[in-house]
């Protein structure tokens, strides 16, 4: 079947203050005004997302689509659950032993198959057009904006991604919040330079009092939306400082850590399920694992990165996530989405022992947030190179766009939306719709 695309589609203080600030100074748009093409209903069955970047594109037939075939490693240890399911055991031991909440999505396909256009697109379900991405936010900071900026930390937080898009024209109060993940924390939240943590707070508020009132004039009249952005960013930011709660978010002991990972993914998932617990502002938590882009190699030993690495890394730290959330009462109201840019090659590895760019079939992982877990919907054939049954209602290939509107549907917001006064002048819609496609969500997922 012919498809076409849609046509539109170390830290310092500054780091910590700003995040990317130069982003932030496109302006605040958070009084736009918006409009609804279908007044639809969303489900609203979720109050966080956390959202895995599977950086470079994860294999698909190697994660949460595995078939049996001589690619496999003699010790895959690929097993059947109840729902359709099939997992390797030795790849996700914590998910094998979770099935009854994870849900598999065998039918996705992505309209991109080069990593910078896949990557544009996955984090904001938009094409990659030079001409607008200048007014494309990611879709976390779309989030941000529907449920607002009223906790102690911004709504949108991220982790280990550096080329992601953020809130562009949606101003600074929607911008992603980067900071590290270790177990000391955010060092900056407090600068007890003067004698006792009182001491130094009390210095720390009177200086920054004083930079208010020299501002004042400048608050009260901003030249511009950029600058009244940067104003609104820097109370914010000031607003966490010397608050304990905000603090702890960012902490964790080893204990945790080991359970969870010594690795990026684990720790940066360990202040997600602080983050989720603490119920303090955070609604959309993006938490990126790269090295998926397994061209070369990919089930070689000697190899730094491999694919026993990466679904080791992944599962030790989604396992974890998943078990806290439950513990702490959490899970049902958190959605976590597992998804890369694109799939791989089907079948057979390539020459290098790898596989290479497939744009046709992907899989995505869902779990919590009110999803039916336990099942898989759609599937792919032996070598899972074509879709042979697309699963839902919409009876084609699931892309991005409808992945994008489960998730806004999920969080509460109308993926049906449009932003019409951008400051080009040209709407934005939350999910762009073709004369071919009825993008939506996948409701099929919540049983």
């Amino acid at each position: 079947m012919k498809i076409s695309r849609p046509l539109c589609a170390g830290h310092t203080r500054r780091h910590f203050l700003f995040g990317a600030a130069s982003a932030s100074l496109l302006g605040a748009h958070a009084d736009a005004e918006v409009t609804s093409l279908r007044g639809v209903t969303p489900r609203g069955s979720a109050r966080a997302c956390v959202f895995v970047n599977l950086n470079g594109a994860a294999s698909h037939l190697d994660t949460f689509d595995p078939k049996d075939g001589a690619w496999n490693p003699r010790d895959a240890d690929i097993r059947d659950y109840s729902g359709g399911l099939r997992l390797s055991r030795r790849f996700f031991p914590k998910l094998s032993n979770l099935t009854n909440d994870l849900l598999v999505l065998r039918s996705c396909a992505s309209w991109e198959a080069a990593h910078e256009r896949g990557q544009f697109y996955m984090q904001t379900a938009h094409s990659q057009n030079p001409a607008l991405a200048a007014e494309m936010p990611h879709i976390g900071a779309v989030i941000a904006r529907e449920k607002g900026a009223n906790g102690l930390i911004p709504p949108f937080l991220s982790f280990n991604q550096t080329n992601l898009q953020g809130a562009t024209f949606l101003g600074g109060l929607f911008q992603p919040m980067m900071p590290p993940a270790a177990r000391t924390g955010i060092g900056t939240l407090t600068h007890n330079f003067f004698g006792n943590a009182t001491q130094s707070q009390e210095r720390f508020e009177r200086r920054f009092q004083l930079l208010k009132d020299l501002d004042e004039p400048l608050r009260q009249a901003p030249y511009n939306d950029a600058m009244a952005a940067y104003g609104s960013y820097y109370e914010r930011a000031k607003a966490m400082m010397y608050n304990q709660a905000v603090d702890a978010v960012f902490k964790f002991d080893a204990t945790d850590e080991g359970r969870y990972g010594n690795t990026a993914v684990g720790r940066s998932l360990l202040v997600a399920r602080n983050a989720v617990r603490a119920r303090n502002g955070a609604t959309f938590i993006n938490v990126t694992q790269g090295g998926w882009d397994t061209h070369v190699g990919q089930f070689d030993t000697a190899q730094g990165t491999t694919i026993y690495t990466l679904t080791n890394d992944l599962d030790r730290a989604v396992g974890s996530l998943v078990e806290d959330l439950k513990a702490s009462g959490d899970f049902d109201s958190t959605l976590i989405v597992l998804m890369g840019e694109f799939g791989r090659t089907p079948g057979v590895l390539n020459s290098r022992g790898g596989r290479d760019h497939y744009r046709p079939v992907m899989s995505v992982a869902l779990l919590g947030g009110g999803v039916r877990g336990g099942r898989a919907i759609g599937a792919s054939d032996a070598t899972a190179a074509n879709i042979t049954d697309y699963g839902w209602s919409g009876n084609r290939a699931i892309y991005v766009e409808d992945i994008t509107a489960t998730i806004y549907s999920a969080l509460g917001v109308d993926w049906t939306k449009s932003i019409v006064d951008t400051p080009s002048g040209r709407r934005y819609d939350y999910i762009v719709q073709s004369p071919e496609y009825d993008f939506r969500p996948v409701n099929e997922v919540f049983g």
